[in-house]
């Protein structure tokens, strides 16, 4: 989702709460990977990869000049002959430190395994945001969560007075949100045309093939 669906989809959401929300979610976000962190390490529950969330975190990481943004994908499953980070798997979360920043995207249950790891690097003093569908479990371990219920999960904690949005477009939301207020990118001086021209450049340019 480029840059303007992104301004029309706040526009339609205008007059609920998911626009605040994800602002302050992602205001947590930017300021747990500050420059004087340690990383920011991205993983999903066992069926579910964060693909896109982590190639829009670095995409705002590129245009916000925030490479803290920039994550590392951890994957549950990784299959071999993949570039080198792609081939990040659960045991990194072993490893996780204070300083840096665990972020969990899970639409269903994260399962016991990935709430082990969880709880390792929490307990190592790693920093734990999660965004899901109201697991108790992994609502106890994060220090601040973003509830998205799917349609059989309860509303408890969810955003309140928000229209139903899928967890893909808060995703979308909060990464847009991630890369604003920030200082621009060193020796980037561009006037305002300069950078409405590559603005354009970019919703017209195939996505990279990083990810």
């Amino acid at each position: 989702m480029d840059a303007v669906r992104v301004a029309l989809l706040r526009e339609v959401l205008a007059g609920t709460e998911w626009i605040q929300a994800t602002r302050r979610f992602a205001g947590s976000l930017r300021a747990s990977v500050a420059p004087h962190g340690g990383g920011l390490l991205l993983v999903g529950s066992a069926e579910y990869e964060p693909w896109h969330l982590a190639a829009h975190l670095d995409d705002e990481a590129a245009w916000s000049g925030l490479p803290e943004l920039s994550p590392t994908l951890v994957r549950h499953r990784v299959p071999l002959g993949v570039p080198a980070h792609l081939s990040v798997g659960l045991g990194r979360l072993e490893t996780a430190r204070r300083g840096e920043t665990l972020l969990v995207v899970a639409p269903d249950a994260p399962g016991p395994c990935l709430l082990e790891r969880v709880h390792d690097a929490r307990r190592n003093g790693a920093t734990v945001l999660a965004l899901d569908a109201g697991d108790r479990d992994l609502g106890t371990l994060a220090h601040d969560a973003l509830t998205v219920p799917g349609p059989a999960v309860s509303t408890e904690g969810a955003v309140a007075g928000a229209a139903d949005l899928d967890l893909d477009t808060v995703q979308h939301l909060v990464s847009a949100a991630a890369g604003e207020n920030s200082l621009p990118a060193p020796r980037r001086h561009r006037r305002f045309r300069d950078r409405l021209s590559r603005l354009a450049d970019q919703l017209t340019a195939p996505p990279p093939p990083r990810w």
